[in-house]
């Protein structure tokens, strides 16, 4: 059997899908399971140890390497898939999915897909039966509702496997060296504005991580957010240093070594969680039960119960929710998860 996943990005969504490419492993050892993505995104593929092919698409102007989008339909046709699935919901990945020439290609219903014509394109459509993609009865995580998506193929009752290979890496071992050892990650940015909780609570969370349990801060930051991590660490009273640049198998590494990590919703959270790094998560215009970590050990602080701007990029208020949460309180999860995991 040749199965093809469609999942172009983002970095976080990529990650949510990986359990699938686990399952279907599990579930057919001897097929071949290739993966599209962006290129943008292919990082962290890289070391999924249960893809087979990664098929890279240049479908941005920031991204690097690549095909074509006329190549990448030319290869998806020449490998005969005899299943697609899109885990994307897109116009875009759907109509990609569908020139494959693949027998079945499956997605999601309409009130499921984040673009609801994308179920044109499919020739088998899954309604994992509540609500919609973002209604507030649906609470399941989304790691889950992907599954349900194997359900088409006979695939049930799965348990998420994150098959991520441990990397070494030099920009790790050289920021923990940096900061003696043991260490708390924390990650200021976002691709959102909205999901940003300020540098200077970051700053001061440091400080009091270092006071109050002795350990220095990591400051995490991606393109365009040094600026943003050196905030933080002058804001820290000397308890955080800014990491060194950092590739996504950096980032891997960095996580595994963590004593905890503390973040809002953004795919550095998700490679975190997906490899066991216990989590403080900063929640507000997205739901922690549907993007929140995945572990009971974790604890997500959030005020998305009371956010206006839910799934918005910026808040449309004269103030974010994300300011409701204050330094005090994130510490006291930060003492929750450090104890639960000990």
């Amino acid at each position: 059997m040749r199965i093809l996943i469609v999942r172009l990005g983002a970095l976080g969504d990529v990650v949510h899908a990986i359990p699938v490419a686990a399952a279907l492993r599990r579930a057919f050892p001897s097929a071949r399971i290739d993966w599209l993505v962006s290129a943008k995104h292919r990082e962290i593929l890289d070391l999924v140890t249960v893809i087979d092919r990664r098929l890279v698409i240049n479908d941005r102007t920031d991204a690097r390497g690549g095909s074509s989008l006329l190549a990448a339909v030319r290869e998806l046709r020449a490998a005969h898939y005899d299943v697609v699935l899109d885990l994307q919901g897109l116009i875009k990945s759907a109509l990609l999915a569908r020139s494959s020439g693949a027998e079945r290609v499956i997605g999601f219903a309409s009130r499921y897909a984040r673009e609801a014509l994308a179920r044109l394109f499919y020739t088998e459509a899954y309604d994992p039966g509540r609500g919609g993609i973002y209604d507030p009865r649906e609470t399941r995580h989304v790691v889950t509702i992907n599954l349900a998506l194997l359900e088409t193929l006979g695939i049930t009752a799965v348990t998420p496997e994150f098959p991520v290979e441990a990397v070494q890496s030099a920009a790790a071992a050289r920021a923990a060296r940096d900061v003696g050892g043991r260490y708390a990650l924390l990650n200021p940015g976002a691709a959102w504005p909205n999901k940003r909780w300020p540098p200077q609570r970051f700053g001061a969370l440091a400080a009091a991580i270092k006071q109050r349990i002795g350990l220095m801060s990591i400051v995490l930051w991606g393109p365009g957010e040094q600026l943003l991590a050196e905030e933080v660490v002058a804001a820290s009273d000397e308890a955080a240093v800014v990491s060194p640049p950092t590739t996504v198998a950096d980032l891997v590494a960095l996580a595994r070594g963590a004593a905890v990590m503390v973040s809002g919703d953004t795919g550095p959270t998700h490679i975190a969680s997906a490899v066991g790094t216990p989590i403080v998560g900063l929640y507000g215009p997205t739901r922690p039960s549907r993007n929140g970590p995945l572990t009971p050990k974790d604890v997500a602080v959030s005020r998305d119960a009371t956010c206006q701007c839910h799934h918005l990029r910026r808040c449309v208020r004269d103030r974010m929710c994300l300011l409701d949460i204050e330094v005090d309180e994130v510490i006291a999860a930060v003492g929750t998860v450090l104890t639960t995991g000990d």
